[in-house]
């Protein structure tokens, strides 16, 4: 593959790193791809999408974990990168109350050597993915990125909160240009087995119980993958020009909706019934996610295009084409 407009994405057998890739490969932009293919959920899922991704003649891959700075660095001196999306991350809230090891490397250790070879061979943007959860149970009805993010409740939130502060250290000190995208609860095709909509889909069409945590009483932004993707490629293509060329974005849908109106779409679209055990909140989960996505619209004209319905249909043709469903 010729070496012109590479971009790297780390993660990039991960839902929202193989959708972004996929993007960047239609437009013709050369991809390096790194992932470690760790088993955190369904490794076959990965390799599916690896499969998808390895058709394109613009789409070169690492299969590497993060955490050794110096063969990273070797690996990726070969390519002319000018742009990294770092999407690669150890995510699940449950995960991180009973494996936090896992997110130290992986999100810690790997984001530090991710900043190191980004001042290293003097990348022009850092894209990188963070989350909603950094807002921890903020008060607000909707939340801005001029909130604290300093009381995150999960470890994997505060894991994200300590990438964005490293990464305002290393803007700081090296004027390396970062943007930061809080994603709130993506969806969509090719999704995370580990995700409410993916289980709840799952158990309705095999006839078990879906459990309901804060029975059905959580508000969240779902936001629809090619909503994110899309708001991704608009704030890599803006590079931070300020003294600290660093900026934050909210990247979602902006809407409120409730997890019993997903489950109510959901049951609509499959024409079946879900079966609904009511349980109680769980330790480390938030009860409303809400985002104001007024600076993204503001800065970057970016507008969300796909209704919730249109997502959950297309998720659900998805997943039925995907498991070979009738």
């Amino acid at each position: 593959m010729s070496k012109k407009n590479s971009v790297l994405i780390t993660g990039v057998a991960g839902f929202v790193g193989f959708s972004l890739a996929i993007k960047l490969l239609k437009n013709r932009i050369n991809v390096i791809g790194i992932d470690s293919i760790n088993n955190y959920y369904d490794i076959n899922l990965k390799k599916k999408r690896l499969k998808k991704l390895k058709k394109f003649n613009n789409f070169y891959f690492l299969r590497d974990n993060l955490q050794n700075k110096k063969k990273i660095l070797s690996s990726l001196r070969k390519f002319n990168i000018k742009k990294i999306f770092h999407v690669a991350a150890q995510a699940g809230v449950r995960h991180s109350i009973t494996n936090p090891e896992d997110y130290v490397k992986n999100n810690l250790i790997a984001f530090f050597n991710i900043l190191e070879v980004s001042k290293e061979i003097k990348i022009k943007h850092l894209i990188f993915c963070s989350t909603s959860g950094v807002y921890g149970c903020a008060k607000k009805k909707k939340l801005s990125e001029n909130l604290s993010i300093s009381k995150p409740i999960q470890f994997y939130a505060a894991t994200k909160s300590s990438n964005e502060i490293m990464a305002y250290s290393y803007s700081n000190l090296f004027k390396l240009p970062i943007s930061i995208a809080r994603l709130f609860t993506v969806y969509g095709p090719w999704g995370r087995p580990d995700m409410a909509l993916y289980i709840f889909t799952k158990n309705i069409l095999s006839n078990k119980k879906i459990e309901l945590f804060n029975y059905g009483n959580h508000n969240r932004s779902f936001t629809y993958i090619d909503d994110v993707v899309r708001g991704l490629d608009m704030i890599s293509r803006k590079i931070p020009k300020s003294k600290i060329p660093y900026e934050t974005f909210n990247l979602s849908s902006g809407q409120n909706i409730k997890l019993t109106k997903m489950i109510e779409i959901l049951e609509k679209v499959l024409n079946k019934k879900a079966k609904i055990k009511f349980k109680n909140l769980q330790v480390g989960d938030i009860k409303n996610s809400i985002a104001n996505i007024s600076k993204l619209k503001k800065i970057h004209k970016f507008k969300p295009q796909v209704t919730f319905e249109e997502g959950i249909k297309n998720f659900v043709r998805w997943y039925k084409r995907f498991y070979k469903i009738n």
